[in-house]
């Protein structure tokens, strides 16, 4: 029997929806699940009966929104949350400012090592952040570091980077060395998809380098330069794994410098899984807020300057 023309059809139309499958359950197991039972966590807490000892000591109940109008009043979880706005103050406008520049840079005619620029700029970005929180922090220390040993040698007084403000400044370092290069690809690709006439018609016009880049390139890459801002408040959001890492070198750093660090303290030291759960989800609740009205004001402005 030979299928009709009807079932053959219907087997073309069905054919996106059967490649659509093994990414939608992908996404349901490893990312709306997680998220929907830290949402049921959250609504939860743990009642102790006496001495909280024996089998039935310890009962899970409807907390209601509890859990949430603690974290919100938590003044370790804000005050982390200022600490992170800080640290975002410095790191993604440095960070954004010198992968704008080197784009440009590498995008600028007669430019030599290319392809080797391009890489050690890079390159950083494939260390792992652990890793480069770890050489960093040897880097600080006054026992260890080169840079500080040659200041001493100098006669010259030794800053203490793991302390104070300075902590900032070398908890932003990190990620911004580590980050800058990831950005800088993405605005530099950009850069290489302008049409070459637009950059001959400038230098007709008598347009030098820097007017090209100023008045062409750079608006011409404002697309790109939303999305690294947007990646950027995210990760900046979300950091975790640089405090982690340098807290055993400093005394500087607590449990719970950042929001993230006071989530993971509340679930797995605290033992206390339903208020972690509840600051976790206003920590995504806020970043949500953050891009998402970024990415509404970034876009209103576009259209005002389109309907100019």
């Amino acid at each position: 029997m030979t299928r009709t023309p009807r079932r053959k059809a219907y087997g073309v139309k069905s054919a996106p929806y059967a490649f659509l499958v093994p990414a939608t359950l992908l996404f349901l197991l490893f990312f709306a699940l997680p998220i929907g039972y830290a949402v049921y966590l959250s609504f939860r807490r743990t009642e102790v009966k006496g001495l909280g000892l024996g089998k039935d000591a310890r009962e899970e109940i409807w907390a209601g929104v509890a859990n949430y109008t603690d974290a919100l009043s938590d003044s370790e979880l804000l005050d982390g949350a200022l600490r992170i706005l800080g640290y975002g103050a410095i790191v993604v406008p440095v960070m954004l400012g010198l992968a704008l520049l080197f784009a440009l840079l590498l995008d600028t005619d007669g430019l030599r090592a290319r392809g080797f620029s391009r890489l050690a700029i890079f390159l950083p970005y494939a260390i792992p952040g652990v890793i480069a929180a770890l050489m960093w922090g040897f880097l600080y220390l006054p026992d260890v570091s080169p840079f500080l040993y040659l200041l001493d040698a100098a006669g010259l007084p030794q800053p203490d980077l793991l302390d104070g403000g300075p902590l900032y400044l070398s908890l932003a370092n990190i990620a911004v060395w580590g980050g800058t290069g990831f950005n800088m690809i993405v605005i530099y690709t950009s850069l290489r998809a302008i049409p070459a006439e637009v950059f001959e018609a400038a230098r007709i016009d008598g347009c030098s380098q820097l007017q090209i880049a100023l008045r062409i390139k750079i608006p011409m890459v404002a697309p790109s330069l939303i999305l690294t801002f947007f990646f950027s408040i995210i990760a900046t959001l979300q950091v975790f794994s640089e405090p982690t890492t340098l807290k055993p070198l400093t005394n500087s750093l607590s449990t719970t410098w950042s929001p993230l660090m006071k989530v993971y303290q509340d679930a797995f030291v605290n033992n206390d899984i339903h208020a972690a759960a509840a600051q976790a989800v206003i920590i995504a609740l806020a970043t949500l807020a953050l891009s998402f009205g970024f990415l509404k004001a970034a876009n209103s402005r576009t259209k005002q300057g389109d309907s100019r």
